[in-house]
């Protein structure tokens, strides 16, 4: 099975218009275009029900008491955890391949609604938990919504989209479930699965760091 996208190679930049934020030259973040990215897959086994789609970020920092705080920089050997940015189940089985944009385009305050796109059965993601004291964000995030890694992060950050093959039409899952209890529910139904990874930071320094690394 693979997976490929004409929004970015794989391991490769993720451009500003699929993530949540970038980089300000004086208040260091803005939001940014927020698309999903295009995806598609095929050699699928024969036995496929349906799909699901997911994104996730394992480089998110454990502890957030420098994150985003003016002086400070998150060391890039600080302890990481998961931050999920798209869980999707149900995708049809007939279904090959997403369109740029179908499922999120642009910054929604709030969140989008557990409707908001084509088809499928969206979880939410963690910018539920993230802006759950924030009074002009504060919502429940379903679908999709990019890369916003902390603006003083020293680490760049990879994205992992992967699209899993499952011998079930449906797990079953409705309602504001996360990506930890859509992992639990998908994990004895997985056939196959594909991975495209993209990287992303907004910290300037982390992209130079990077960028000094394949020079």
């Amino acid at each position: 099975m693979y997976l490929v996208s004409d929004s970015f190679a794989h391991l490769a930049w993720i451009p500003e218009a699929f993530a949540f934020g970038k980089h300000h030259a004086t208040d260091h973040f803005t939001f940014a275009g927020n698309r999903n990215p295009h995806l598609r897959w095929g050699d699928v086994p024969a036995a496929t029900k349906s799909f699901a789609v997911l994104c996730y970020d394992d480089d998110v920092p454990s502890r957030g008491d420098d994150v985003n705080q003016e002086g400070k920089v998150v060391p890039a050997d600080l302890p990481r955890v998961r931050f999920w940015h798209w869980i999707l189940l149900d995708v049809p089985a007939d279904v090959r391949q997403i369109a740029a944009g179908a499922f999120a385009d642009g910054v929604t305050p709030h969140g989008k609604p557990a409707d908001h796109g084509p088809y499928g059965t969206p979880g939410i993601n963690d910018y539920t938990g993230w802006f759950a004291g924030a009074e002009g964000m504060k919502g429940q995030y379903y679908g999709y919504d990019g890369p916003a890694p902390p603006w003083n992060d020293s680490r760049v950050h990879a994205y992992r989209f992967e699209v899993l093959a499952l011998d079930v039409v449906t797990t079953g899952m409705h309602g504001s479930f996360d990506g930890a209890k859509a992992w639990a529910a998908l994990d004895a139904h997985v056939l196959d699965k594909a991975t495209h990874v993209g990287l992303y930071a907004i910290n300037p320094a982390a992209r130079a760091a990077h960028a000094a690394t394949l020079a």
